[in-house]
């Protein structure tokens, strides 16, 4: 064990981790990153195809980013945002009110994911209770769903792992069961159905509607249930209930927003505009810490007024603003433009998703490949024809990520199911490396 590893056991306590796996697999220590490539202190390298946790857009170390950031810094790297601005933060603003659904057209600046649903869920709220609607007050959410970890966040979220221990101190979220287009309950597909399944969202809206202030739900992928996706015609079913009952549909594009699933944010695919969308991860290019909640007039008029009407929205954060996160967040959004980057990532997608296709054509233990853009997901299942999991305690998932590991992939599994979310700027090379890694492992592990 290298000086770097026992320091780092020492004193460093690792997000969503249990500590003990530790003494088992003990923490890589990265020196360096080239575009999807990882390098360690040992020498080893890994083809990072998770994008560090969905963020980097434009792979590690990227040379037009890293220029951005030498330019800003010479200028100003962080100001109060209060009664102050900076001109990064006012191009950025501009772009990103020109690039999402035409409804949004202000821009709130935070610093994290979990920060920005906490915003919108607060905003919500307090445009309900300065409308005179006080019995407003609760939130719907979907099953399954992960929306961060702080503790109005964590309200909406539905992942035990994550918020069981502190549900004595959460918000009351009306739960509703969400898609799953895999285990279909009306035996459709997502690919050609109507969204059948969203007569259970409706009935709940109908029962509880003078009580919701608003509906927050991840567009087209819900990330942390395991890539679980399904029909945009669900998103355009669910804009029409909200407007119908007077009810916000806050859209956490935090994971899949800026082209992770073919189109720059996934509300695109339905053609709807939420009233909140929480943005972060790809908005950096996962490079520094940065969120956004985009909304509209309408709301950001309900709170415009006299400081003592005491109508003014008090949340702020130290980052807010960043002008060195705005900075980077421009160039990585002119790199979108001039690289045409979306219209790529449709083309690499089908290649990813086509290639995998086929190696999964070979193996019993894969239940279901599917893929929207530059994801592709694969659930290990322990029986094909019935679609039945594994049970939770067999870690089937981790014992594969860790045979990637020493064949040089970056796999982290999402439970047992397996996925892709490269940086944009992979090739054909290392997407065959990748899914041939994958495949390998699973075969290995299955040996």
């Amino acid at each position: 064990m290298n000086n770097y590893i026992e320091k780092d056991l020492k004193y460093i306590w690792h997000p969503c981790s249990q500590m003990k796996d530790y003494e088992e697999l003990a923490p890589i220590v990265i020196e360096k990153g080239e575009g999807v490539w990882l390098y360690d202190v040992d020498g080893n390298k890994y083809l990072d195809c998770i994008s560090s946790w969905w963020t980097n857009t434009l792979g590690h170390s990227n040379k037009r980013i890293n220029e951005a950031i030498k330019r800003q810094i010479d200028s100003i790297e962080h100001v109060i945002f209060a009664n102050f601005s900076n001109k990064p933060a006012i191009e950025l603003a501009e772009k990103l009110v020109h690039i999402t659904p035409e409804k949004l057209t202000k821009v709130f600046f935070s610093d994290n994911g979990s920060s920005a649903v906490e915003i919108a869920l607060k905003m919500s709220f307090h445009y309900n209770m300065q409308k005179g609607n006080p019995r407003k007050r609760r939130f719907a959410a979907l099953s399954d769903a992960y929306h961060g970890e702080t503790l109005g966040a964590l309200s909406v979220c539905d992942l035990d792992e994550f918020n069981m221990v502190y549900k004595p101190l959460l918000l009351d979220t009306i739960r509703i069961d969400g898609p799953d287009c895999y285990r279909c309950k009306y035996n459709c597909s997502r690919n050609n159905c109507n969204a059948e399944c969203f007569e259970v969202m409706e009935k709940s809206i109908v029962e509880y509607h003078e009580d919701i202030s608003a509906v927050i739900v991840e567009p087209m992928v819900q990330g942390a249930a395991g890539m679980k996706m399904y029909s945009p015609i669900y998103l355009k079913k669910l804009r029409q209930l909200c407007d119908r009952y007077d009810i916000h549909l806050i859209a956490d594009e935090i994971a899949m927003g800026f082209g992770r699933t073919g189109e720059m944010f996934a509300c695109n695919h339905a053609k709807i505009s939420p009233d909140f969308m929480c943005l972060s991860k790809g908005i950096s290019a996962g490079y520094m810490p940065m969120s956004v909640v985009m909304t509209s007039d309408e709301i950001y008029d309900c709170f415009y007024g006299d400081y003592n009407e005491r109508k003014s929205f008090l949340h702020s954060h130290t980052y807010s603003g960043n002008a060195m996160a705005c900075a980077i967040a421009l160039e990585n959004l002119k790199v979108f433009e001039e690289d045409n980057i979306i219209e790529n990532n449709r083309n690499k997608g089908q290649f990813i998703r086509d290639l995998t296709m086929e190696k999964a054509m070979f193996s019993k233990h894969i239940g279901e490949v599917r893929s929207i853009g530059m994801i592709t997901a694969i659930e290990i299942v322990s029986n094909r024809e019935t679609k039945e999991p594994y049970p939770g305690n067999l870690r089937v998932g981790y014992e594969i990520y860790k045979i990637a590991l020493k064949k040089g992939l970056l796999l982290r599994p999402i439970g047992n199911v397996l996925y892709f979310i490269p940086p944009y700027i992979i090739n054909e090379e290392e997407i065959k490396f990748m899914i041939d890694i994958c495949f390998q492992s699973i075969e290995e592990y299955f040996a």
